[in-house]
């Protein structure tokens, strides 16, 4: 079972309790449950991710950012660079208002297991993020969102079911039961704080990405924080990925609506460092690399994985600067976009990528 390293510190006061509780008799009720979050809720969460990255870039050892490759493949994607980001209705619940909103919130919950995808039983044609995002589409038509206390009290037999897995399988069972952890402690932070209300939690976001990260790393597999050399290296990969996620399948909705956007970095996975290592922008160790063609696991939180995450955030960080220099109206969260959709490609799909065992993707 996965482990979480490092823990935000919600210790720092906002103000003292009497001038909080004078500010909430004053306010209407969203907007308290808005303040009683922003209470609790860690500063500057952003600030932290792009330097940690770039550090971490800069001392690496065994990944390698080929600067002299930033301008050329920039020219390179140019052309897609300002794309809007869109989601498959085939595998996505989409266009059912506020069903919408708590089908992206369930799915990037468990939206992680790509180090046991390999071993899952998947739909004919599909990978295992598309088999495990259909067959959630496919509860949500069949039965509706689940309330918070079903997702409480769903158990690893119930993902199996769900999710059309054997639990003999033991790799596909050890997901099984993180994604049942990750479902119930989505459905008693739902409970506890929001009234069972999804729209609740996004709401107290107030239209802030940033905000709503803030909110969901309350949840142990959402704090996707790692330690470098005694560094903190924050990354909160499926916590952006909610917001980003929200913002493309509810475009006109509002609750789909942030006002920071560009303050999203790229979602750190496997995938997208595979991209940039296969068109030259990230170069491996030959001991990193060998590993990797051969489909050795890299250990969740060692050296390596750290180094490639961070590598591919500070890579896409000076990609994106080139592009606005080019005044290419882009952002992270675009690029990411068009970076893990390159990924789809055969070229792409012939050479091994990295797999580590890990909830944070």
């Amino acid at each position: 079972m996965e482990n979480v390293l490092a823990s935000v510190d919600y210790g720092r006061y906002l103000g003292s309790v009497r001038s909080l509780r004078m500010t909430l008799g004053k306010a209407a009720p969203a907007e308290r449950l808005a303040m009683i979050c922003e209470f609790h809720m860690p500063e500057n969460l952003f600030s932290e991710i792009r330097p940690a990255c770039r550090t971490v870039a800069e001392r690496a050892v065994f990944v390698h950012l080929n600067r002299r490759r930033i301008v050329s493949y920039a020219e390179e994607i140019a052309s897609a660079s300002g794309l809007f980001p869109e989601l498959d209705p085939r595998s996505h619940y989409l266009g059912h208002g506020e069903e919408t909103a708590a089908f992206i919130l369930t799915l990037d919950a468990i939206n992680f297991g790509s180090g046991y995808f390999p071993h899952l039983r998947k739909r004919p044609g599909m990978s295992g993020y598309r088999t495990v995002a259909t067959c959630l589409t496919e509860y949500f038509a069949a039965n509706g969102p689940p309330t918070a206390n079903e997702l409480a009290a769903l158990t690893p037999a119930d993902c199996a079911r769900i999710f059309e897995q054997d639990l003999s399988n033991q790799v596909a069972a050890e997901l099984m039961q993180l994604f049942a952890r990750a479902l119930n402690d989505l459905g008693k932070y739902l409970a506890e704080k929001f009234h069972g209300s999804v729209m609740s939690l996004i709401k107290a976001a107030g239209a802030s990405v940033e905000q709503l990260v803030g909110l969901l790393i309350h949840m142990p597999f959402f704090n996707d924080v790692q330690m470098s050399n005694g560094m903190k290296v924050p990354f909160y990969k499926r916590a952006q990925l909610t917001a980003a996620d929200l913002t493309i399948a509810g475009w006109n909705e509002s609750w789909g609506r942030f006002n920071d956007l560009e303050r999203l970095t790229i979602y750190a996975d496997n995938l997208v460092p595979h991209v940039l290592r296969v068109d030259g922008v990230l170069q491996y160790e030959e001991s990193l690399a060998s590993r990797i063609d051969a489909g050795e696991l890299i250990p969740r939180d060692s050296i390596e994985e750290i180094e490639i995450r961070a590598c591919a955030v500070h890579a896409v960080e000076l990609l994106a600067e080139t592009l606005r220099r080019m005044e290419l109206g882009t952002n992270d969260m675009k690029l990411d976009y068009l970076l893990w959709n390159r990924g789809q490609g055969a070229r792409y799909k012939s050479v091994r990528r990295h797999r580590t065992r890990t909830v944070s993707y």
